[in-house]
């Protein structure tokens, strides 16, 4: 059974890897106009994270794979392996 979630949900909640590193907060969605999936999350890299100093080397928003996602709760939790940190 799928379980759909309100985006205003999502917004502002914690993203952690899977190793348990903060990551930042959600902020927005890039959704597929055609489809209606979600393509990207977007996030505020947290100040105090190696991990998302590293993922957003110019310190910009970082625009992570939905397709990282694994988990959503009462955070968000993202496999670092499926984040391309070349972008």
């Amino acid at each position: 059974m799928v379980k759909y979630i309100i985006a205003k949900q999502l917004v502002g909640k914690k993203v952690i890897s899977t190793s348990g590193y903060d990551i930042g907060k959600f902020l927005d969605a890039d959704i597929n106009e055609i489809t209606g999936k979600i393509k990207y999350m977007v996030v505020e890299p947290s100040p105090d994270s190696a991990l998302a100093a590293t993922l957003a080397s110019d310190g910009s928003e970082l625009k992570i794979p939905y397709n990282a996602v694994t988990a959503v709760a009462d955070y968000i939790m993202v496999d670092t392996k499926n984040i391309d940190s070349s972008k």
